[in-house]
């Protein structure tokens, strides 16, 4: 089950049966491995754009070559590894905006969470 001890506690707290708890974290599953799958589609093209601070550089809009991204999801946690033409980084807790950008937590090296576009113009 996705919920902890103490949620699980909480939600029987207000009323939901175990059944009804059972459901409810069946559906944030479902919800979390289909928001891996529309991030892994947003990096199948060849180009994104971040304003990541990145060493060397001198800031503004990063243009980035991708060469994959591996997103995993354990639950409601979304993990992976995106790489890029010369450097990759692990990733986290992503999620899709409505403007249809992407916002991910970026491990070692970076530290911070950037939002990417497919679009320089969005930015």
């Amino acid at each position: 089950m996705h919920f902890d001890q103490r949620t699980q506690a909480a939600l029987r707290a207000v009323g939901l049966s175990m059944d009804e708890i059972q459901t409810a974290s069946e559906h944030a599953v479902t919800a979390t491995r289909e928001t891996a799958a529309e991030i892994t589609a947003f990096f199948e093209a060849d180009t994104v754009y971040s304003e990541m601070d990145r060493a060397h550089s001198s800031g503004g809009i990063q243009e980035h070559s991708v060469e994959y991204v591996d997103c995993y999801t354990h639950a409601a946690d979304i993990r992976g590894y995106l790489r890029f033409d010369s450097w990759g980084v692990p990733i986290e807790g992503g999620r899709v905006l409505d403007d249809g950008s992407v916002e991910l937590a970026l491990g070692p090296t970076v530290h911070d969470r950037v939002r990417f576009v497919d679009d320089p113009e969005q930015l």
